[in-house]
This record gives structure tokens, C-alpha cells and sequence, in this order.
């Protein structure tokens, strides 16, 4: 069976919430709103363009113009194409809105096509698969949206036609699609219909002024908040996640368990393995809905290499620290990895809270890893101690030797290679 292969959404906490987003997958967003999933959106389209993806941007409720003003900056961006079915669609080919072309010319940020019948599924077909065949690599799609494309066709039915030819026909074509529908739009059998073909529904929902966001469905993924709401906030193109804690008199215990887990790369059902308990019971502690015995306590602390003090509060005696030896270095998992891909180990102690992280990495000879190391919101540093490697940022490759850096912002790698015949060691340094 192929290895399925690892993107980034655009946004660490949804990443981590989700596994990851993988070629193939289509991706319906319930938006309670009508305006929710646009943030997300955003960000998907941000990633593709850092990393030199093509992008094909389906309208039907926006023109042109207003959408090259919703995407600002991003829509500065060679690798983006616009599907234009609004002016001929909703905007019924009025000339106000056909004066977009007059004036634009050659001049456009990016690629701008008008689909001519938009209102037969059809053309729309044919120009959407058309655009596709003139691209390279896997290619990853916004449909905005399945409730204005309702609007135009009318009928449920020619909805759910065009999404259930088009959901597999885009996973066998290894692309990655948004689906966006407005959920008080469609009857529940629809939504359910469009649920049991996507491959990852997301809800979006607003109450009181809260957002939240529910995974209802993630196909090969084994995952711990499926139906779980998330509370969550977005600004501009800012979204923070807060995970509601359940807490006693203040204590947090299985916030901290979580933090020192995840910092050890390990999920929560190979904790239970190791800890000798059921992945349930490490659901409800990191919950703060029950507290471990004694002895269990005891043997998380032993597979985490903390002291038990570290469960309750940041170790005073550990904040104080200057120097720490390279007994204090653990080895660590990276859950985004095969086991075998890459050897760490965090070089500070995992309990003791560090602005800059600091590991050592062994990527063996003859070695090539189809994704980054982490995945990881902030700056990302690494110095080169021994070996060769080429990194592929977007379409471009880097070389590094013997005493290069790379530095990392908003770039992230598609793949590692190690080039020479020796291990290749790096110190790699993750800044919050």
C-alpha cells in the first residue's frame, strides 16, 4: 500500500488536533456562520504558497475583486488560480461586475479564469479538471462553497451529484480539497450524505460569542478529541486554541501530564502501554476527571524521566539550573516520523520550561524523510555537527555541511535527505 503523505493545514493546533492533513483527503467545513472556516481557509492557502503549491480557488459568492481583497497580500502568488463562477453566475454577467476584466488586463496578482456557464455543473466540471491537468504536483482546492453552488443549481440533488463524483475523482487525483458548506444551509440527510464521502468533516460552531471547532470525522486516524468541541479564537489570520480544563482548587495535574507527554512524543495510547494502564485512563487524567494511584503516578514519572514534583508545578531546584549534563538528555520520539526515520534526543530535561528547545538529531545515511521533523509554531534553528543533508523547501533544494545553519520562520520543509555515507548530526533548536 502507498505511504500516505503528511501536509500542513496551515495551522500547528489543528495539525496536532488532527494528525495532520494527507494528500488525498477532502476536508468539509459545517460552518455555523457562514464566515468561520475563511481563517482556516486563509492559513491552508498560506502554507500551500510557502511551500510552492498550486492552489485553485473555486468562487461562487464572491467576484474577483472582493476576493482579491479578502486574500490581501496571499493573493500575490503565482501558484494560485481563481475559478470565477460568480460573474456569470450570481452575477448574472452584469457589466459592473464584467468590468473586472476590462480593467484588470494582464496586470493580476495571479491567475484569474471566468467560467462562462457557471450555472451548468457540467462546464464547471470540465474547466475545474481542465485547470488541474495544467498543473504540477499535488494540487489543493477551496470550494467556496457547496452552499452557493446550491444557490445556482438549485436542489439538493445536484449537490450531492457533483460532490460524489468529485470527492473520489479528486482523492485518486493525490489532491488536497476544502470543502465549505454554511450548515443551517442544508437538511441534516445531506450534510450526513456529504459526511459519509469526505474523508475529514470539521464543525465549526458560535455560541455566546465562543467559537469552537469538532472534529466529527477523520478516516485512518487515531484520534483523541473526535467529537471533543475545541474552543478556539481567530484574528485575521491568527487562530489560538484553549483546551477547557476541568481543575481542583487550582491544581492541573493533567495539563502537565499532557505538556510533558507531547514534549516526549509519545500519544496517549503508547503512554498507557508503557505506564501499564488503558488509554482511557490517560484520557480522563489528562481531563482532570480522575487522578492515576499512586504507583501509576509513580511509573509516568519513570517513563517521562521527571521527578514526580514535576506532575504539580515547574520544579523550583530545575528553574535555577545554569548547566545541565548529558545525563540530563532523553531521548524522545518524533510522532510525525516513522520509527527508525530520525534519532533524538532533547538535550534539557523535558520537565523544565525552555523559550528555546534545544535537540540533537541522527538522520542515517541513504535516509529521505517526506516531511519536516515537527510540527511546530514558532522559529526553527538548526546547526549542522557532522554529515551532509539536502532540504526541499517548496521547489527548492538546499545543501548543508559540516557547520551550516539553517534558520526557519514560516518555511517549512517538504523533505530531508541525507546525501553523504555517514550519520548526519544536527543540533536543532525550536524557539516558542
Amino acid at each position: 500500500m502507498a505511504k500516505r503523505v503528511k501536509i500542513h493545514s496551515g495551522v500547528d493546533q489543528l495539525d496536532e488536533l488532527l494528525g495532520g492533513l494527507f494528500i488525498g483527503d477532502n476536508v468539509v467545513w459545517h460552518d455555523d456562520s457562514g464566515s468561520l472556516a475563511s481563517a482556516f481557509c486563509l492559513n491552508f492557502l498560506r502554507s500551500s504558497q510557502a511551500n510552492a503549491k498550486p492552489l485553485v480557488y473555486v468562487s461562487f459568492d464572491r467576484s474577483p475583486r472582493n476576493l482579491l481583497e479578502k486574500l490581501g497580500h496571499l493573493a500575490s502568488n503565482p501558484h494560485l488560480t481563481i475559478l470565477d463562477c460568480f460573474t456569470c453566475g450570481k452575477g448574472a454577467s452584469s457589466p459592473v461586475f464584467l468590468k473586472f476584466y476590462e480593467e484588470a488586463g494582464s496586470n493580476l496578482p495571479c491567475r484569474v479564469m471566468k467560467v462562462k456557464e457557471p450555472r451548468r455543473a457540467d462546464e464547471v466540471v470540465d474547466v475545474l479538471y481542465g485547470v488541474h491537468g495544467s498543473l504540477k504536483g499535488d494540487v489543493r482546492f477551496i470550494f467556496e462553497s457547496l452552499t452557493g453552488m446550491q444557490e445556482l443549481w438549485g436542489g439538493e440533488e445536484h449537490i450531492l451529484n457533483f460532490y460524489s463524483h468529485s470527492c473520489p475523482r479528486l482523492y485518486e487525483l493525490n489532491t488536497v480539497a476544502y470543502w465549505i458548506m454554511e450548515k443551517k444551509a442544508h437538511t441534516p440527510r445531506l450534510r450526513a450524505q456529504i459526511n459519509q464521502i469526505a474523508q475529514v468533516v470539521i464543525e465549526l460552531s458560535i455560541k455566546r460569542g465562543t467559537t469552537s471547532l469538532t472534529i466529527l470525522k477523520a478516516e485512518k486516524r487515531d484520534l483523541e478529541n473526535l467529537h471533543k468541541p475545541m474552543t478556539y479564537w481567530a484574528k485575521d489570520l491568527a487562530i489560538t486554541f484553549d483546551e477547557e480544563r476541568k481543575t481542583t482548587g487550582g491544581l492541573d495535574l493533567g495539563g502537565r501530564l499532557k505538556e510533558l507527554r507531547s514534549k516526549k512524543g509519545l500519544s496517549q495510547t503508547e503512554l498507557s502501554r508503557l505506564v501499564g494502564v488503558t488509554p482511557s485512563t490517560i484520557s480522563q487524567v489528562e481531563s482532570n476527571l480522575i487522578y492515576p494511584s499512586l504507583p501509576a503516578l509513580l511509573k509516568m514519572a519513570e517513563v517521562l524521566c521527571v521527578d514526580v514534583s514535576s506532575f504539580f508545578q515547574e520544579t523550583p531546584l530545575a528553574k535555577r539550573r545554569l548547566v545541565f549534563s548529558s545525563s540530563d538528555a532523553t531521548e524522545v520520539r518524533l510522532s510525525e516520523l516513522p520509527d527508525g526515520t530520525v534519532y533524538a534526543r532533547m538535550l534539557t530535561p523535558v520537565d523544565v520550561d525552555v523559550k528555546a528547545e534545544p535537540l540533537l538529531l541522527e538522520i542515517p545515511p541513504d535516509r529521505t524523510i517526506s516531511s519536516h521533523f515537527f510540527m511546530h509554531k514558532g522559529e526553527e534553528m538548526g546547526y549542522m555537527l557532522s554529515g551532509e543533508l539536502q532540504v526541499k523547501v517548496g521547489n527548492d533544494l538546499h545543501a548543508l555541511r559540516q557547520g551550516d545553519v539553517i534558520y526557519l520562520t514560516n518555511e517549512i520543509p517538504v523533505q530531508w535527505k541525507n546525501t553523504g555515507s555517514s550519520t548526519a548530526v544536527m543540533l536543532w533548536i525550536k524557539i516558542k
